[in-house]
């Protein structure tokens, strides 16, 4: 696939956004190091970043389908490129300057999600899309491997502020660098309506009975099995194992995994691609069910490894199915869709999980939230289209 010169824009510019996204966090984090910003005040600026992201996906996914989605992304990339700076000028100064940056920060990225979804089934024709999906999540696994390294060696060398610039160049590259699709989708009417447009993303969306389950599935694991993990690994790997070391091991073992799943992805496409799918998503159970009881460290490495083949051997076939089974012109508000349910509630799981832990006790909520993730998907392939994640004959 990147022997094609615009998927290898496409793919370039999509990786450009998606090493920005990571980063910020990782050199805020670093700065709090630095005591050039406070713990709260990281939690603002990502809290607010957060809100941009989720007040721009679904405008984003009608302004996609109306117009260019090259365009979309253009000047989103151009927005976060621009706030990137601000963010650094807001450093040790004023946290309310930082935040309100990093709302169009979060704009910029929750913009450039579904155009980018939309904009790759204009590049690709639909028999190289798997591939395609799963060469984006390699671009995005690899980023989020070695990056940290590369991170922590250049604050030393040039500083967080100079980092906090080089998010925003990142920006710039993702929106100048991907092309113009080959066929733009219809336009309809020239009159832009959003909610109703919206909603006609949604009537769309309710045509594809296996997309309302699949997607009931995913914002479940993800409200549940990612928000426990994310809370009780750190604090397992500090009180049961005495070190970070696990916390360490096994993010980086879910990432491997990850990679491998996009990887094998990349070559196999099963007969019955929904049924291996949401299989993939429900392993994912096996991370939060790795921490219940104390066990070896190398049990929990082992089982968030499994849970990141699982999570793309589901992710690469959906995004496919999004892309070939929606009608052309409303790919971006149903891709929006997704994005805003299944990651828009990951903030509220992560609020509600803590005090959780503390009421009810760690092996309690974690085995509840295996529980969820082994049953939703298995709910969801109950409908008869969710085996091959199509209704029909593909558009």
């Amino acid at each position: 696939m990147l022997l094609d010169g615009r998927f290898l824009r496409l793919w370039c510019g999509a990786t450009a956004s998606g090493l920005a996204t990571w980063s910020l966090p990782f050199v805020l984090g670093l700065a709090v190091l630095e005591r050039t910003l406070t713990p709260a005040g990281l939690g603002v600026v990502l809290a607010a970043r957060t809100v941009g992201f989720l007040l721009a996906v679904p405008a984003a996914g009608v302004l996609a389908d109306r117009f260019s989605r090259r365009g979309v992304v253009f000047w989103a990339g151009l927005a976060a490129a621009g706030a990137a700076p601000v963010i650094a000028l807001g450093l040790g100064r004023s946290t309310a300057v930082m935040a309100a940056a990093a709302v169009v920060v979060g704009a910029g990225q929750g913009a450039c999600r579904p155009a980018f979804q939309a904009l790759t089934a204009e590049v690709v024709a639909i028999s190289d899309r798997q591939r395609a999906n799963a060469a984006m999540t390699v671009a995005v696994r690899v980023t989020s491997l070695v990056a940290p390294g590369i991170t922590a060696l250049l604050v030393v060398l040039t500083g967080v502020w100079a980092l906090l610039i080089g998010t925003g160049a990142l920006w710039l590259i993702a929106g100048l660098l991907p092309p113009a699709g080959r066929a733009s989708p219809p336009r309809g009417e020239t009159r832009l309506d959003l909610v109703g447009d919206f909603r006609d993303g949604l009537r769309e969306a309710s045509r594809h009975p296996w997309f309302l389950a699949g997607l009931g599935a995913l914002t479940a694991v993800i409200a549940t099995g990612y928000s426990a993990t994310g809370v009780a690994l750190p604090l397992i790997s500090r009180d049961d194992y005495g070190s970070e070391f696990v916390l360490a091991a096994a993010t980086t073992g879910y990432t491997v995994g990850a990679l491998a799943g996009a990887l094998l992805m990349s070559r196999w496409t099963p007969a019955a691609q929904g049924w291996a799918a949401l299989a993939g998503l429900a392993a994912y159970g096996v991370a939060p069910l790795s921490l219940v009881l104390p066990t070896s460290p190398a049990v929990v490495v082992a089982a968030y490894a499994v849970a990141g083949v699982g999570i793309e051997v589901f992710n690469v076939p959906w995004f496919t199915a999004i892309q070939r089974e929606v009608a052309p012109d409303k790919i971006a508000r149903v891709s929006s869709l997704d994005f805003l349910s299944s990651y828009g509630l990951a903030p509220l799981g992560l609020a509600v999980m803590a005090p959780a832990i503390e009421w009810f006790g760690a092996p309690a909520v974690l085995l509840t939230c295996a529980l969820v993730c082994f049953a939703a998907p298995a709910a969801a392939a109950l409908h008869p289209s969710s085996r091959t994640l199509s209704a029909g004959v593909p558009r």
